[in-house]
């Protein structure tokens, strides 16, 4: 397999040779869409405008569905080339690049377009972005249920030029209403006379235009099709949800999820503009700062212990970080396992209790260690801990609340990291948006109670 580079370099020079238009589109064909794409940002304007017109609206809307900051190479265009163009490619695709420029030039582009694929643009438009509708194209063969195989064939024939999607053929009733499928293998090998109900798959899956991605994302992968039907509410077939949509869909919702994760409420993009990227953020940092008060407001109810013992401050962070880096750990776990299609009763309970048991075994192995490094810490340290003089007992009081605490908070840790997702989904809510951060600052709350309780019960000091 060639290197990218090496590729580019040669449609590069293929477009800057002297070849003649029919020789060089001929040449490029060759090449896939993503390559030329590729090599199109090295081009100079006029080098794209001559691209443009040696390969026709068609292959060129091709080439536009792969390019990145798309917008600017659609302002090297005049509105007509530009409509010309996006009205070649899939409507979802379409709307994608025209989201991407100015409200004026969008509307100026799409009343150039043709009634058709203004219709299609429209009805992609008209859902929401977390919505099935939102992703489906309208590029796909549909023949009549009452069709023979002869008719099905001239049919698939007279469009597939007009369509790339073509490996599966849709049948219809009179009225739209979705009736099944037919693979094209099986309608090229069917003899003449036969049936044409022997070859149409009735029990074919299909989707629903309102179905959120995030509910179906996982029986999608599951299919494994080329392409899913999309039906209205009406069981009208409107739409095809392709496998490079599906693809899309999946990136989509892990980079959601990893966003939200990072306690974000959307995924961010590099490009995006400086007051966007603010108003997502914000509104966490927000939650997590009285959460963080909320924490610090805990640990001043400590303050005679932390008076009288004031090296029992030392050891917080240890029993914090542990605490969050757990509870992370099993939310993580709990996302993954939540976002798979085998989520029942029986196994969230498994679950649950598997997590807690491990909370509980780490938090006595990481808090055994944790009692012999504190411990060994005081004994060099040699510092007196309650009184004027060092006495092995206030240490191994220490020592122990650490211990305790560590088992304590890392065992409540999992519970919460595994609990709190399962119950958000449970409310219909995305389990993801329980965050690292906002788990990480709950959990920070139960280590600083456990740990400075047990050290005012260690050393008999009450509020």
């Amino acid at each position: 397999m060639k290197e990218t580079s090496n590729i580019i370099q040669e449609i590069l020079n293929l477009i800057r040779s002297d070849l003649s238009k029919s020789k060089l589109r001929k040449a490029l064909d060759h090449y896939h869409e993503s390559d030329i794409a590729d090599a199109v940002a090295f081009l100079s304007k006029e080098e794209r405008q001559k691209l443009y017109e040696i390969l026709g609206d068609k292959a060129t809307s091709d080439i536009f569905a792969h390019l990145d900051d798309v917008e600017d190479y659609i302002e090297e265009l005049d509105d007509d080339k530009a409509a010309d163009i996006l009205q070649e490619m899939d409507a979802d695709d379409a709307i994608d690049v025209l989201q991407e420029l100015d409200l004026d030039d969008r509307k100026q582009i799409v009343s150039k377009m043709e009634d058709e694929a203004k219709q299609d643009i429209k009805l992609i438009a008209s859902y929401e972005e977390d919505e099935i509708g939102s992703k489906m194209t309208t590029n796909y063969i549909v023949i009549p249920h009452h069709s023979t195989i002869k008719q099905a064939m001239r049919i698939v024939v007279k469009n597939a030029n007009e369509n790339d999607n073509v490996n599966t053929i849709y049948v219809v009733e009179d009225d739209d209403t979705f009736f099944g499928c037919i693979e094209l293998k099986d309608l090229i090998i069917a003899r003449a006379e036969t049936d044409i109900n022997t070859i149409i798959h009735t029990n074919y899956p299909y989707l629903k235009d309102k179905d959120k991605v995030s509910d179906v994302i996982n029986g999608l992968k599951e299919y494994d099709l080329v392409m899913i039907p999309v039906l209205d509410q009406q069981n009208h077939l409107i739409g095809v949800i392709t496998s490079s949509d599906i693809v899309e869909a999946v990136d989509a919702e892990l980079g959601e999820d990893y966003a939200k994760l990072a306690g974000l409420s959307k995924e961010e993009d590099v490009d995006e503009p400086y007051f966007r990227s603010l108003k997502k953020r914000l509104p966490w940092l927000g939650l997590l700062l009285i959460l963080g008060l909320c924490v610090s407001m805990v640990i001043s109810q400590f303050e005679a212990i932390i008076a009288i013992i004031p090296m029992v401050v030392f050891f917080q962070s240890i029993v914090l970080d542990m605490a969050g880096n757990v509870g992370t750990q099993s939310l993580a776990v709990t996302i993954r396992y939540l976002n798979s299609d085998e989520v029942t009763p029986k196994k969230t309970s498994k679950m649950i209790f598997k997590e807690v048991r491990l909370g509980f075994t780490n938090g006595i192995v990481i808090g055994g260690i944790s009692f012999l490094i504190v411990l060994a810490f005081l004994f060099v340290k040699h510092q007196p801990i309650t009184g004027e003089t060092f006495l092995i007992h206030d240490a191994l009081f220490l020592s122990s609340s650490v211990l305790i605490a560590m088992i304590a908070a890392l065992t409540l840790a999992s519970f919460v990291g595994v609990f709190i997702p399962v119950i958000f989904k449970k409310w219909k809510i995305d389990p993801a948006v329980a965050s690292g951060p906002l788990i990480t600052t709950i959990d920070d709350m139960v280590a600083v109670v456990a740990y400075y309780g047990l050290a005012m019960a260690f050393f008999n000091i009450l509020f």
